[in-house]
């Protein structure tokens, strides 16, 4: 799931203790349903300059087909994917509109707020729900959470950017979010930034694949350019290290003109970020883990047979590791409560495999299973039919 690597690699690299003395930042860019192949067939200049500093990789969204985490690929569905590093099944967006999050399951925004340190936030969106509701700001639900600088709601204000035909306005929007963001990065360098533009999705909604919608992939390209430019001069005339990851949040249809459902081009996005150090994760097709720093176990499995649970895992670390694994009969997490967690067994990593006797258990419907080793955390679910 790339967009848990995304939270986590966040957090990891701007909110831990830094091992060097440079004051570390985070600004993620989600630019609205452009697909993987036009990035690389266009090669936009200020992305590819940004892979180019680091690396850049094709991903997938919308959960796993059939199973319990299968997720719709629309927009805000794809952006809360991200926010939280969960699938519907947690975070519970089921769409742009009439949305009902549930806030249990905490955005990065949150969990910086709760670092010890503290940590300042902002936020540049061509829409203000990605603020208000998406991430809760000033709900009780999230403890009244509250973004240091905000840059939003110019889709209302209609004297700045009066309506165009094919909202034509929203281009000017993006670009004013950009502005608004390269000049906040260079003078308040906030810690944690999320910078949203939408108009990339309205021109493939109205056009399709085609010259059109090419365009309005590198003229947000060129938008992007002065925030990626403030970041290059932090940089260079501060003592910080910053963290860049830019993304989309679904694909497209065969057409390019719609999306939602889940076919292969539906499904697949991309991510590009400015850091070099990552680990193997980043390069795997079902990356569900932090791709920087250290990783050894991944694609955690869980499969039921009469009254047990099958659990296998891949291992690429040291011969040494030890993995434990715990298991847990109620999802109490999600209306806000903690749930019990019973270690199951302790065994080499490298074995990849634990078969869990379910009697021994509180009867249930239900089961989440976790595998930790002293790096990673994996977690896996099982349902009764």
């Amino acid at each position: 799931m790339r967009t848990k690597g995304l939270i986590m690699a966040v957090m990891s690299l701007c909110l831990a203790v830094a091992v060097t003395a440079k004051t570390r930042k985070a600004v993620f860019v989600i630019i609205d349903g452009v697909p993987a192949e036009c990035v690389e067939r266009l090669q936009p200049p200020t992305l590819m300059d940004i892979a180019q500093k680091g690396h850049y990789q094709r991903g997938y969204c919308g959960g796993e087909v059939g199973s319990y985490s299968e997720t719709a690929t629309i927009s805000a569905i794809g952006y809360t994917n991200i926010l939280t590093g969960t699938w519907v099944n947690k975070h519970n967006v089921r769409g742009n509109e009439n949305i009902k999050a549930n806030y249990h399951y905490p955005t990065l925004f949150r969990i910086a707020k709760d670092q010890q340190r503290p940590v300042s936030t902002a936020i540049f969106s061509s829409w203000t729900d990605n603020r208000t509701i998406l991430l809760g700001e000033g709900l009780q639900e999230t403890r009244h959470l509250k973004v240091d600088y905000i840059f939003d709601g110019y889709e209302h204000d209609t004297l700045r950017f009066p309506h165009r035909d094919g909202d034509l306005h929203i281009r000017d929007i993006d670009g004013q979010v950009c502005q608004d963001a390269a000049t906040c990065i260079s003078q308040q360098a906030p810690d944690l930034s999320w910078i949203y533009l939408w108009y990339t999705d309205d021109a493939f909604h109205n056009h399709g694949y085609g010259a059109f919608a090419d365009e309005a992939v590198l003229n947000v390209d060129s938008q992007l350019r002065p925030v990626w430019e403030a970041i290059q001069k932090r940089e260079r005339e501060n003592d910080e290290e910053w963290l860049l990851i830019v993304t989309t949040d679904h694909g497209r249809d065969s057409w390019g003109v719609h999306h939602g459902g889940q076919s292969p081009t539906e499904r697949t996005i991309w991510m590009i970020t400015n850091q070099r150090r990552l680990n193997r994760q980043f390069t795997r097709p079902t990356l569900s883990i932090s791709f920087i720093g250290d990783t050894d176990i991944y694609d955690l499995t869980a499969t039921g047979y009469d009254n047990s649970a099958k659990l296998t895992w891949q291992h690429s670390g040291a011969r040494s590791t030890l993995a434990t694994v715990y298991i847990a009969t109620t999802n109490d997490f999600a209306s806000g409560k903690r749930d019990a967690w019973t270690p199951v067994a302790t065994l080499p990593a490298r074995d990849g495999h634990l078969t869990v006797d379910l009697s021994r258990y509180p009867k249930s419907d239900f089961y989440k299973f976790v595998v930790r080793t002293p790096t990673t955390t994996l977690t896996r679910w099982l349902q009764r039919k």
